[in-house]
């Protein structure tokens, strides 16, 4: 891995601090080397890998050297219990944020609500005001020109993102199998025919697995 520095910090060094004490209470901004970002309730060191706690549920293990570097996120965010994994229990019930929401537009576009779900948690965590620093914006993480592509006036605005995201998805899904899906969700289509299958970025065969590890439950 490179050793980034980060205001005076390696990025090596920061992950070396990390084995040696517990990380605080509060989220963390993980910047994957990629350019994106995403706030996370908690980040731990697994053996080589990093794991990385979401808001709404679920985790995503990442390379150590996908990620450049990772600070404090001091923004008050609301906490969705309801939003952690479904219960296994056929006969128990989860209240899912926007899950009324979810369920309608996935019935509507024949795309499985729990993979929607499962996109949402790993996306935002279920946080509607999201953005990365590449500019994917909302709950499903739209990228300016596909909210205009499928005519998403306000990707910050819960229904219409989520709306825009169910019609990508299906898009994908009608030339792809899940797992291609996914990728091309995450590094996009070209990148999916490029290297004909999942792509060998760090990030997007974690945000597959991650992806696909929710949908599974």
């Amino acid at each position: 891995m490179h050793n980034r520095t980060v205001k005076g910090i390696s990025v090596g060094g920061l992950l070396l601090g990390l084995l040696a004490m517990a990380l605080p209470a509060h989220a963390e901004l993980v910047f994957f080397s990629s350019g994106r970002s995403m706030s996370v309730k908690t980040v731990r060191i697994d053996g080589d890998s990093l794991v990385l706690a979401l808001r709404g549920g679920g985790e995503i293990i990442c390379e150590r050297s996908s990620i450049a570097r990772i600070e404090p996120d001091e923004v008050p965010y609301p906490e969705y219990v309801a939003a952690a994994p479904l219960p296994i229990a056929p006969t128990a019930t989860a209240v899912v944020p926007y899950g009324e929401i979810i369920d309608k537009l996935a019935a509507e576009h024949n795309v499985p609500s729990r993979l929607v779900k499962a996109v949402i948690q790993v996306e935002s965590g279920y946080q509607h005001g999201a953005r990365s620093r590449k500019g994917a914006i909302g709950l499903m993480q739209l990228m300016p020109e596909t909210a205009r592509q499928y005519a998403v006036a306000d990707p910050y605005e819960p229904r219409s993102n989520i709306e825009g995201g169910v019609k990508y998805l299906r898009s994908l899904l009608d030339r792809f199998e899940v797992p291609l899906a996914l990728a091309a969700y995450n590094a996009g289509e070209a990148a999916v025919r490029r290297f004909g299958g999942i792509p060998p970025y760090p990030e997007t065969r974690a945000y597959v697995k991650s992806v696909l590890a929710l949908f599974g439950r």
